[in-house]
């Protein structure tokens, strides 16, 4: 009987040390920082106001600029979607990658599942993590049965919830993805997606311009949905469709409802908005707004769509504790495949800033992007001329939630994101395609390369030459004149130190197409 009284006892001690244990645990776990990311998809450098270029207003992103860190060196790994959110991702740089490119929507999940993310960091430091939004980093294994739970996918590599677009607002299949099954789906009315051939009697772009609402100009001429014709071919899935001008509403909302479910315990969401990214659909309340077309009109409804969801945060509490971070994939572009008005609308307003350049260029432009944190009352206002990039955003969160994990190319630029160091990178390379540049202090180097100096369908120049281009940033930003021959050690330096990181040899001018 006294054996089993202080069998009881022992216990009941050991149950009571456990709960105290995992109390403890969770009191621990609510003083972590919430952690967002708000990636825009093109908002180039002139974009947003702060940057006091172009003559948009985005008071709301504004608003985060002034209260926290702007930084005007702040780079996307690459002029392009998928290899930047490859690398934002994975603290990795896309070129190591050779797949790393502007996919399709059926190619296979681009990230390794036994890869290391910041989801995946962050879920052992405690963390919910949650992802809504732009994907475009490919699914399952290439043969997706879209009828099915699609995997491997944004679960599979370090996100507990994902509700996110296959790929691209311009590409099939146009439906939403929650955590792996299509949204809405009728099972009587299975999809079907093609990238090669179109399915029997299914209208398209190219064949009946009559059913458009939008004119394509280029590439974008298969499969129509809503009126707009697409990048592939799709049939079925009618019930599953997203509505194009109700997207941006539709990914807030999804956003706003993560925070609330999770608001008792720390999350990382990382919110991918679609704008500005061609087709640009904005709601009706948006229509007109700017004058600038429906361009500046979805900058202005992604503006607001920030704006909302800070409201969302400080109603219930939260800035206090959550570091936000927004920047956004690569650079900017007009005319990227759809007659929209945003050539002939743009009026004064400069997309690019000072910088030359924009969307697919090596030049600044296409991945010297807005950048800025935000963490009420832990960083204070300033502009910081830092050289960041978003692969170093992994070893810097880490940091901050105090775990050893670092990605490949990452560099742990803690202070500097959150104000207390201008020191940042003093090198970095830079990715258009399957071209790469290289930063070192104030200088840039781009190798030759063959291929057009400008893009005929875009009208952006892409920064190919038959010669070494050398420019020193601090004294010419807009990269007008060459210091290649002028100056031949600054050059023959910058040419040695890239090829230790790249592992390449750049007088070998066949490696460069």
């Amino acid at each position: 009987m006294f054996h089993n009284k202080i069998t009881t006892i022992g216990i009941i001690l050991i149950v009571s040390i456990l709960l105290s244990a995992c109390t403890v645990s969770k009191e621990e776990a609510k003083e972590k920082p919430n952690i967002i990311i708000i990636y825009a998809d093109d908002l180039g450098y002139g974009d947003v106001s702060a940057y006091g270029s172009g003559t948009l207003s985005t008071p709301n992103i504004d608003r985060l600029a002034e209260g926290g860190v702007r930084f005007t060196q702040g780079y996307a790994s690459s002029a392009t979607c998928t290899p930047s959110r490859y690398a934002i991702l994975t603290g990795t740089y896309p070129w190591r990658n050779k797949n790393a490119r502007i996919l399709s929507g059926t190619a296979p999940l681009l990230i390794g599942t036994d890869q290391l993310t910041i989801p995946k960091m962050l879920k052992q430091k405690g963390y919910h993590t949650g992802i809504v939004g732009k994907w475009h980093l490919g699914l399952g294994d290439g043969n997706v049965n879209w009828n099915r739970r699609i995997s491997p996918g944004p679960n599979e590599v370090g996100f507990d919830y994902s509700y996110i677009m296959a790929a691209t607002q311009d590409r099939v299949p146009t439906v939403y993805i929650e955590d792996g099954y299509v949204s809405g789906l009728d099972p009587n009315d299975p999809i079907e997606v093609d990238y090669k051939n179109n399915f029997e009697g299914e209208p398209t772009g190219k064949e009946n311009p009559e059913m458009l609402k939008l004119k394509w100009h280029h590439g974008h001429n298969n499969s129509i949905v809503n009126g707009i014709p697409r990048i592939g071919y799709m049939k079925g899935g009618e019930s599953a469709k997203w509505v194009d001008g109700n997207m941006a509403d539709t990914f807030l909302i999804r956003s706003q409802k993560y925070i609330l479910q999770h608001k008792d315990e720390p999350f990382f969401l990382f919110y991918t908005l679609q704008q500005p990214h061609v087709p640009r659909t904005p709601h009706e309340r948006f229509i007109g707004k700017t004058g600038m077309g429906p361009r500046g009109d979805v900058i202005a409804e992604a503006d607001w769509c920030i704006g909302e969801l800070m409201k969302t945060l400080e109603n219930e509490g939260l800035l206090d504790n959550t570091l936000i971070i927004l920047s956004s994939d690569n650079g900017p572009v007009l005319n990227d495949g759809y007659y929209d008005g945003a050539v002939e609308k743009l009026g004064d307003h400069t997309p690019w800033g000072p910088l030359r350049g924009g969307k697919y260029s090596l030049f600044e432009a296409g991945t010297r992007v807005p950048f800025i944190t935000y963490w009420k009352g832990k960083i204070q206002p300033m502009v910081s001329d830092a050289m960041i990039s978003q692969v170093d955003l992994l070893s810097s969160l880490a940091a901050l939630v105090e775990s050893d994990l670092q990605g490949p190319d990452s560099e742990n630029l803690l202070d500097v994101l959150m104000g207390r160091t201008k020191k940042g990178r003093d090198e970095l390379i830079l990715e258009a395609g399957s071209r790469t540049a290289f930063r070192k202090g104030s200088w840039v180097l781009i190798p030759p390369y063959k291929g057009p100096a400008v893009s005929k369908n875009v009208n952006i120049e892409l920064g190919n030459s038959n010669k070494f281009q050398l420019y020193n940033l601090k004294e010419d930003l807009g990269q007008q004149t060459n210091l290649a021959e002028k100056s031949p050690d600054k050059l023959k330096e910058l040419i040695e130190n890239f090829e230790k990181i790249r592992g390449i040899s750049y007088s070998d001018t066949e490696k460069l197409e």
